[in-house]
């Protein structure tokens, strides 16, 4: 799938263009960072500040966003001859199989990073290998689930939640320029523990952002999907993840769409939660589970009309998804003016609004 969306998608991102670091850290306030607004159908671009957000959007459009919150996923482990290695739990909770997937990482110096991911033929990842966690834990990993990710057996003193609070850092990256604190990767909506990276697209809301909004008559509506591990090296598929949209958020889609509305998903979680609850009718109903959908542009967008999105890669599989919800004329204008006027990429940068005309 990488592959084929890196020939559909050939841009070169600087490195320079990382954000290393929260916005408020550099200075500029969450809601401060920089918001390339897209219109599919005229191709138009505008360049604005996430503050403008309830200027852009109009009265009746319904924003959906996720309410899953960030776990500290990291944990230093060492394997059996001493060796330290970050272990990233990529599930809160077990899958049918009652295991976890975990992605090994060489550990750098600060236990809360991830220096490099171990490329299938260095991994010393293997069926059976032991990893001891702080507390007395362990991890005990089982068979590939990707060249990435494995199946892994946790031995934990405690509940999970209580067991990271304890021990685990925030994921992060070698773009990032240290640990921040897992508030760092909270965003305003997140209430239901459970994600091991942060629903990112969120991230520059504010309580008065959201104030702002319900003044102009634009409305809110959660839904939760509890996101894995992705890798800036290693771009895979979405593979399984939890997700919940509940009755009223189902209902709220129909009745803004009916009345000329839009419905707007804030981050690809979102998308790929509501289009798990919408049936071939078009209609987003109540739903629970684990979701496998992968969006592409063949199978297109059913309950979405426009996506506030962060930055992503040439061969990410999110792009699929993007091209599917505004089009690949739209997003081929899009990413070349964001390298032109210096956006910042990744969990920490800008935002890219797509919206119908």
């Amino acid at each position: 799938m990488s592959t084929a969306l890196g020939s559909r998608f050939d841009f070169t991102v600087p490195p320079e263009l990382s954000a290393r670091a929260p916005a408020e850290a550099r200075g500029v306030g969450r809601d401060g960072v920089r918001m390339l607004v897209g219109h599919r159908d005229t191709l138009a671009v505008e360049h604005h500040r996430f503050t403008d957000l309830p200027q852009v959007l109009r009265a009746g459009d319904l924003l959906v966003v996720n309410n899953s919150a960030t776990l500290p996923a990291a944990l230093t482990g060492r394997l059996p001859d001493g060796t330290a290695v970050a272990l990233h739990l990529s599930s809160a909770e077990p899958g049918p199989l009652g295991t976890h997937l975990v992605e090994l990482r060489s550990a750098p110096d600060v236990p809360g990073a991830a220096a490099g991911y171990y490329p299938p033929e260095a991994t010393p990842a293997r069926a059976g290998l032991r990893i001891a966690l702080p507390g007395g834990a362990d991890a005990v990993l089982g068979e590939a689930f990707t060249a990435r990710l494995r199946h892994a057996r946790l031995t934990l003193p405690d509940a999970l939640p209580a067991y990271l609070a304890r021990y685990g850092r925030a994921v992060r990256y070698g773009y990032v320029d240290r640990d921040w604190p897992v508030e760092a990767y909270q965003t305003v909506f997140a209430t239901v523990p459970g994600s091991s990276e942060m629903p990112s697209a969120a991230r520059p809301f504010t309580a008065e952002t959201v104030a702002r909004l319900a003044g102009r008559g634009v409305l809110v509506a959660p839904v939760t999907l509890h996101t894995g591990v992705a890798s800036p090296e290693a771009h895979e598929a979405p593979y399984a993840e939890r997700f919940t949209v509940p009755a009223t958020t189902a209902a709220l889609t129909g009745h803004v769409r009916a009345g000329g509305g839009r419905v707007i998903a804030v981050g690809t979680t979102v998308v790929r939660a509501l289009e798990s609850a919408t049936g071939p009718d078009g209609v987003v109903r109540e739903a629970d589970g684990w979701t496998e959908l992968v969006i592409t542009p063949e199978r297109g967008v059913r309950a979405v009309d426009g996506l506030l999105t962060g930055w992503h890669e040439p061969q990410a599989s999110h792009l699929l998804m993007l091209e599917a919800v505004a089009g690949h004329a739209l997003l081929a204008r899009c990413y070349p003016e964001a390298i032109e006027h210096r956006y910042l990429w990744h969990e920490f940068g800008d935002v890219n609004l797509l919206l119908p005309d």
